[in-house]
């Protein structure tokens, strides 16, 4: 299962356009390769996280606006919500 991410405000990287972005569930393995990255920052670890499920280079991530963040980040806690308690 994944969520489309529309952006507010597209961009462009090494000539490849995103409008958008899909976004699949994290898996625990996905979590501990960000967890064992020592020399980064909770922000870097984020961004990795996030690039690793959209698929894509950190560098687009890095290059959304900061309005289109936000929506990135309710995706992703998006996925905790629909457990079972």
């Amino acid at each position: 299962m994944s969520n489309t991410i529309k952006l507010k405000h597209p961009i462009t990287i090494d000539g490849v356009s995103y409008s958008e972005l899909s976004m699949r569930r994290s898996k625990v393995k996905d979590r501990l390769a960000v967890a064992n990255m020592k020399d980064k920052t909770d922000e870097e670890k984020e961004i990795m996280l996030f690039a690793n499920l959209c698929e894509v280079s950190p560098d687009v991530i890095r290059e959304l606006d900061e309005a289109d963040y936000p929506a990135v980040q309710k995706v992703y806690m998006s996925f905790f919500g629909s457990a079972a308690t």
